[in-house]
């Protein structure tokens, strides 16, 4: 019984260092609940008032950026937390919570105002067709897209440019071949999250593989 109670104190204390990571899952969780007990049809329909489309960014932008990071479509909410755990908390931890909320409103808010911008440009130019005004477009893939580019300068080099190679390669290759505006905005936040140098000065010593490796041996 004692383990567990440590076991349990221990995440707790995780829990309590990321605040803002865990508050933003438990909505996640209450919102993906409220999907699961919607039908298919009004579930479209609600998602889609929630949605960054271009006619609610026209209509109503700042209630739709803040409302689509609120809801998951799919309504898978477990790799989320899995995600939130792996990405989110250690970098609310490293930076705080102001600075990580800082790269997260940003990368959310531009990738999806630059890859609506150039949907809309592909409907001007006739690519896309004019109903994808309405497109559903709701999630929260780009604020985790920018944390997982700053989450490169937590890593000492030439770690970090290892780790950086691979980020623009997850987001990268799915533009080399019929590239959605989505994949667009993902590739986007991660470069944003990698713009965002000067919110991870000062910030304690970077972390060495090396050295966890090393202390893993023993």
């Amino acid at each position: 019984m004692g383990n567990f109670r440590g076991l349990g104190g221990r995440v707790w204390a995780y829990v309590r260092s990321a605040p803002g990571t865990y508050v933003w899952l438990a909505i996640l969780f209450v919102t993906t609940v409220a999907l699961h007990h919607m039908s298919p049809e009004f579930e479209q329909q609600f998602l889609r008032q929630r949605s960054t489309n271009l006619r609610e960014l026209s209509d109503n932008p700042v209630r739709v950026l803040v409302a689509s990071a609120m809801w998951i479509e799919g309504g898978h909410w477990v790799p989320y937390a899995f995600l939130y755990t792996v990405f989110h908390a250690p970098a609310e931890r490293w930076l705080g919570t102001v600075r990580w909320l800082a790269v997260c409103v940003t990368a959310h808010v531009l990738a999806t105002l630059i890859s609506e911008g150039a949907l809309l440009k592909g409907i001007h130019d006739g690519i896309a067709p004019h109903s994808a005004i309405n497109t559903l477009d709701i999630g929260v893939s780009y604020a985790l897209a920018g944390v997982i580019g700053v989450l490169s300068y937590r890593i000492v080099t030439p770690w970090r440019y290892a780790y950086i190679v691979v980020v623009l390669l997850v987001y990268g290759l799915p533009l080399t071949e019929s590239p959605t505006f989505t994949d667009l905005g993902h590739f986007v936040a991660a470069l944003i999250g990698l713009a965002c140098c000067p919110l991870a000065r000062g910030r304690g010593k970077a972390w060495n593989p090396k050295e966890t490796l090393a202390a893993l041996k023993g």
